[in-house]
């Protein structure tokens, strides 16, 4: 048995890992679209470093694009198996799907125009809307708890693991020449009280674990100090110096993290009474489905949506759909909160709502997640005095704030908790991804101080023998 890294290998994005069997079957975990890489994300994307038509089966940790967009491309060329995932999961990578391919043609066909006015050759997007459709009848739903014998070789069973809505542990069970294997995939590893969903669960055994490691040298401040620096953000921003807050967010998980807080506030008598947007359809589709799945919230929340119907929603908020009506928002300089994907800045709507805001001292742009290093997130991140935004430099007159509370990610403590269910010694090896190569050395060490005995950190298609 081989298992090969495809993506996440030495970054945060692009997660795929291809396992072979003697028996000729292949394995692939996650099929995510790497994304912020710059001029080498395209290349990336254009080459899996596998045939798709050679894929018995895929295991999808959660929706997200960076461990799902590359489906439809998958499906696209070849790929004829079934991809096992959580109702949850399945519901909201339909949507962002369709929304992916969305953007990849528009963008296409701008590109086109000028590569056309050049005389050069045009592009084709990595998949269409179709291709995105193609991909809804291959989902096969599986609930937590629910091991599936999908042949004779392999077995799956889902843990959750508390990242976003229906994310998972895959836990593999797979039986070659006798002998049995066992693998667990952390996907994303979620946090420990987190306001909304469940906290990671314990896992059984596993010969071979593959962990994720975006926080592996980091700790986060307390979950529930979000809301404070939310609302002293708002306090300053928009009740002080009369400006507007803009609020990059992800369309899955964190902008529900967000509403949530802001409702929280409103039931606390303490939410500034001004004009609140969500500016982005996706994340308005994305949050009508995280309110079809209330087996995915925890106890508190639970208690909560006896007393509050909606907790995602409160006096003033507003969902934009409408792109003139987005635009409006550019020309309102009235004291507002807009928040609006995507969470690292880099595309959708929030990045006009910042090159429109960011040259005034009233306004702020608050950055409350991961940004790749490339990334206009990350750029800001930065405090620079002058920055490049759809090619034209814009002086930094809006404060820059960041609130590190609200990741969803593990931090080091949280993905220490997350492996106590299992025995160091007996793990046979370990393999560190989906993180910055300082950080997973890092994460590499302190495993290996845990008792640890194998902990490796693969490159980019590269293979081991297991």
């Amino acid at each position: 048995m081989q298992i090969t890294f495809h993506g996440a290998a030495r970054t945060v994005t692009g997660s795929k890992h291809l396992i072979s069997l003697k028996n000729g079957q292949k394995i692939l975990l996650d099929c995510g679209m790497f994304q912020g890489m710059g001029k080498e994300t395209e290349g990336f994307n254009r080459n899996f470093g596998f045939n798709p038509e050679e894929i018995t089966c895929v295991f999808l940790s959660h929706a997200h694009v960076d461990h799902s967009g590359l489906l439809p491309k998958l499906v696209k060329e070849g790929f004829k198996g079934k991809i096992y995932a959580t109702p949850a999961t399945i519901d909201v990578a339909k949507v962002l799907l369709q929304d992916s391919a969305h953007i990849q043609q528009q963008d296409t066909t701008f590109l086109n125009k000028k590569r056309l006015k050049e005389g050069k050759p045009l592009l084709e997007p990595l998949y269409t809307e179709e291709d995105a459709f193609q991909v809804h009848s291959h989902f096969v739903p599986v609930h937590y708890h629910q091991p599936v014998q999908v042949n004779e070789s392999i077995q799956v069973e889902f843990f959750d693991v508390g990242h976003i809505i229906g994310s998972a542990t895959t836990y593999l069970t797979i039986n070659e020449s006798g002998k049995r294997t066992t693998i667990a995939f952390s996907g994303d590893v979620g946090r420990y009280g987190d306001p909304i969903l469940h906290s990671p669960e314990v896992f059984p055994h596993a010969d071979y674990i593959i962990i994720e490691s975006t926080y592996g040298d980091k700790t986060h401040d307390a979950t529930d100090s979000y809301a404070n620096g939310l609302y002293k953000n708002i306090m300053e921003t928009c009740i002080r110096k009369k400006g507007k807050l803009i609020i990059p967010a992800f369309s899955v998980g964190r902008t529900q993290e967000l509403l949530y807080a802001l409702n929280d506030l409103e039931l606390d008598g303490t939410l500034p009474p001004i004009k609140y947007y969500l500016d982005s359809p996706l994340s308005s589709k994305v949050t009508d489905i995280v309110k079809l799945h209330p087996e995915c919230f925890n106890r508190t929340m639970q208690k909560l949506l006896k007393t509050d119907r909606d907790p995602f929603m409160f006096a003033g908020l507003k969902y934009i759909s409408d792109k003139r009506d987005s635009q409006a928002l550019n020309s309102d300089y009235s004291p507002m909160v807009i928040i609006s994907a995507s969470g690292m800045a880099e595309a959708g709507r929030v990045k006009h709502h910042i090159a429109n805001s960011i040259d005034n001292w009233r306004n702020t742009i608050l950055l409350i997640g991961y940004c790749e290093p490339q990334s206009l997130g990350a750029r800001l991140k930065q405090h620079p005095e002058t920055i490049t935004i759809f090619g034209e430099p814009h002086t930094v007159k809006a404060d820059i704030n960041t609130i590190n509370s609200m990741s969803a990610h593990a931090d080091y403590n949280d993905l220490s908790q997350y492996l106590a269910c299992q025995v160091a010694s007996e793990v046979k090896r370990v393999f560190v991804v989906h993180g910055e190569p300082d950080v997973q050395e890092e994460f590499r060490n302190r495993l290996l101080k845990k008792g640890f005995k194998d902990v490796v950190i693969p490159e980019l298609h590269q293979g081991f023998g297991i």
